[in-house]
This record gives C-alpha cells, sequence and structure tokens, in this order.
C-alpha cells in the first residue's frame, strides 16, 4: 500500500533536480512555437521541420561524442525506441507543425498543451499512479487557464481552424501516451543517445512529407536560419534529455501537469514576437495556469509500492 512520508535528503535533490529540468524544458518548448510560426513565413511546413530536426540529429551527434556515450543501442531495445521516436518526434513533430499551419502560435501552444489531460487518465491504468486531490486540483487550475485562453479568441474559430485544432490534439494525446509509457519502460540508452535514435527515427516521416514540398530557399534569410539553430540545439535535443531525465526523477502526472508552464511562455512570447493577442483576461488564465503548476510542483514525495 502506497504510504507518504518526508522524503530523505537525496530524493529531495533529486525531486529539485528534476524541477528544475522541467523548468528548462517547458520554456524552451514554450518558447519554439513563436520562432517555428516565423519560420513557417520563410519556408513549407515539412520543410521547416526537417531543417530544425536535422540540425538536431547533428547536435545530438555532436553531444554523444563529446560525452562519450555509446552510440550503439542493443538490438531487444528497437522496438521500444521506435515507438517512442514515433510519439514523442516523429507524429508529434508533424501534427504540430499542421496545427501550426493552421493557427496562431498562441492558439497552437495552448491545444497541444492539453496532453497532461492525457497523460494523467493514461498514468493511472499504466502506471498505477492514482490521482491525489493535490493532482486533481493542480490538473483542475491548469487546464481552467488554459480553457480560459481559448475562450479568449472563441470568436474567431472558424471551421477553417478545426483541422489545426484536430492535429493539436491528436498531438496532445500521441505525447501523453508517449510520457507514461517512457516513465513505465525507459530506454536503457545513455541519455544523448537514447534522443540521437530518437531524432533519427522520428525524422523519418518529415523527410517522406517534406519531399512533397517546393521551399524558395532565396526566401530563407539569416534570422531564419538562426531561429532553426536555436530549435535544433534546444527544444528538439537538449530539452528532450532534460524531459527524460525528468521523468525518470518525477511522477509521470507532475512531469506532465509542469510544462502547462510552455503555454505561459508560449502566449506571452507570441505576444512580443508576433503580435498576438495579450490582454486582462490572458494574464488572469495565466496566473490560475501557473497556480495548477506549483501546486502539482508540491505534491508531497511518494515511496514506491513494494
Amino acid at each position: 500500500m502506497s504510504t507518504y512520508a518526508s522524503a530523505p535528503p537525496a530524493a529531495g535533490r533529486e525531486r529539485l533536480e528534476g524541477l528544475s529540468l522541467l523548468l528548462l524544458t517547458a520554456c524552451s518548448w514554450g518558447l519554439n512555437w513563436p520562432i517555428a510560426k516565423f519560420m513557417l513565413t520563410e519556408l513549407p511546413p515539412f520543410t521547416m521541420r526537417l531543417v530544425c530536426c536535422a540540425g538536431g540529429v547533428v547536435f545530438a551527434y555532436l553531444l554523444v561524442v563529446l560525452r562519450g556515450e555509446n552510440i550503439r543501442v542493443p538490438r531487444a531495445l528497437w522496438p521500444r525506441l521506435v515507438l517512442f521516436a514515433m510519439l514523442n518526434f516523429g507524429a508529434f513533430s508533424a501534427l504540430t507543425t499542421l496545427c501550426l499551419a493552421w493557427l496562431r502560435a498562441s492558439e497552437a501552444v495552448i491545444v497541444t498543451y492539453t496532453l497532461p489531460i492525457w497523460a494523467s487518465l493514461l498514468a493511472w491504468p499504466v502506471l498505477g499512479e492514482r490521482p491525489t486531490w493535490r493532482s486533481v486540483v493542480a490538473l483542475v487550475l491548469g487546464l481552467a487557464g488554459v480553457a480560459m485562453l481559448v475562450g479568449v479568441d472563441a470568436s474567431a474559430a472558424t471551421a477553417a481552424k478545426l483541422p489545426g485544432v484536430a492535429m493539436g490534439l491528436a498531438a496532445a494525446v500521441l505525447f501523453g501516451l508517449g510520457t507514461v509509457l517512457a516513465k513505465r519502460h525507459p530506454l536503457a540508452v545513455p541519455p544523448v543517445t537514447g534522443v540521437f535514435w530518437q531524432v533519427v527515427v522520428g525524422l523519418v516521416p518529415i523527410v517522406v512529407l517534406a519531399l512533397f514540398e517546393r521551399p524558395n530557399w532565396s526566401l530563407f534569410t539569416p534570422t531564419g536560419a538562426a531561429a532553426g539553430l536555436y530549435v535544433a540545439v534546444l527544444p528538439m535535443t537538449l530539452s528532450y534529455v532534460a524531459w527524460f531525465r525528468a521523468l525518470r526523477l518525477l511522477p509521470a502526472s507532475t512531469a506532465a501537469t509542469g510544462v502547462l508552464i510552455a503555454p505561459i511562455v508560449g502566449v506571452c512570447a507570441s505576444a512580443v514576437m508576433l503580435g498576438d493577442p495579450l490582454g486582462m483576461r490572458q494574464l488572469v488564465a495565466l496566473v490560475v495556469t501557473l497556480s495548477g503548476v506549483t501546486l502539482a510542483a508540491w505534491q508531497p514525495a511518494r515511496r514506491a509500492r513494494r
């Protein structure tokens, strides 16, 4: 039977490390949305994503070499690696790219970050993580804030945006599934090596889709290249390393709820960089969402079930 108790110092340090990595991940993923939306003004959707993913592969390989990690993956782990790559990279990248093509960056990040709903629902049957009153209240607060943000532009919602909403929700469901599966069956490979191979495998559907596009490379500016470099280094590589490490240190529900910081960053950055709406109602919604994230972060550490 699960019990609650004060965490020992080592567990406290691990939790602090996990929360710090979660904060880094959420902030970089949030900033990724307006940057990717800007890149869409210069490149077609899947070409844009291909540029970012290819840069991520190169950067991840350099990290593997610098860290001296063994890049080989045991044959028995390949089926799981391919599954994680498709959920966390391939399908998620393709669907969020399509979502951005239909929606504003601030809208796309809000729709996609309903993923804590699906991760929390899936964590119960897959991981046996029963929701506590804290996690339920935290999730309600977080989703209430997200709902307020969505409601800001409800009058502008048209049938033309429905495909983007559908793509964002599909990405959220698949990433939520990837979250709990990675928590249940983590890959027994070095961290950067795992990210490298998942980006490589997840790049396959992006390459196929990009073959149908005809980019005008003369429109690709140095600013666009710098944006692509940011996406390749932080959201595409370092943040995934931080994310998988955080998943090892925190309950899946806490990790999934914590990434609700990403839409806060995404909405604010979209307002500054792209001119998306940011008024009093949006600010109140951000406060409500952040309250839920804070409550989730302060859940008591749970002992492993014996």
